[in-house]
């Protein structure tokens, strides 16, 4: 059995619906950023990174998101979560889930984890008032080139849009006017419906 180690408000919520999605068996481990429980031992044993999400599997243990989104729609391909028929289109999809994780996430990191990039309080501040700058211009450049509807994909919904959905709800806290966006909103709004999301998002957040 699969076995997620995520914490709430992370990006491990993609991977977690995507199992949900997948209708994979799997058990998740809630891990408290408040309590720090990402800095004990125990968890550094699973994840010696300290972040989530981490996905303990038969064959050893994933990490980073991309990755992990990947070997679930590797491992359930009665799920049609991917392309992966299609070596170009898979990698169409590996390409837009890394720039989540590369780029877009890293802008909104900035905005609580300055400390991570530079010690001067100062710069932190200058990092975290730009990040509404940031944050929006990723935006923009999903909505308008990378975002082909009603799913990232296209027609098909695929391990990307979990991912996505799961990003495009951190906009308002990062300062990002989500009406600037109608395609990006409208899928978020969608994907909310999907049984997988809600039961995804109860889960976490009991």
């Amino acid at each position: 059995m699969i076995r997620l180690y995520y914490a709430a408000h992370t990006c491990a919520l993609a991977s977690h619906i995507a199992l949900e999605e997948a209708g994979a068996e799997y058990s998740a481990v809630r891990i408290s950023f408040a309590d720090e429980e990402q800095r004990k031992p125990e968890y550094l044993a699973i994840n010696p990174k300290g972040r989530v999400p981490a996905m303990v599997t038969e064959q050893g243990i994933l990490t980073e998101t991309p990755a992990t989104l990947a070997f679930i729609a590797q491992s359930f391909p009665q799920a049609r979560l991917a392309p992966l028929e299609d070596p170009f289109r898979f990698a169409e999809v590996q390409a837009f889930n890394s720039y989540l994780c590369s780029t877009v996430h890293v802008a909104h990191a900035h905005r609580m984890r300055g400390h991570r990039w530079v010690d001067d309080p100062a710069a932190i501040a200058a990092m975290q008032r730009k990040v509404p700058e940031t944050v929006g211009a990723c935006f923009e450049l999903i909505e308008r080139k990378m975002l082909r509807g009603p799913w990232v994909m296209g027609d098909i919904y695929t391990i990307c849009d979990p991912y996505l959905f799961t990003l495009a709800q951190w906009m308002e806290k990062d300062g990002v006017d989500p009406s600037r966006f109608p395609k990006v909103s409208d899928h978020r709004n969608r994907m909310s419906e999907r049984a997988a999301v809600r039961k995804a998002i109860a889960e976490e957040l009991a």
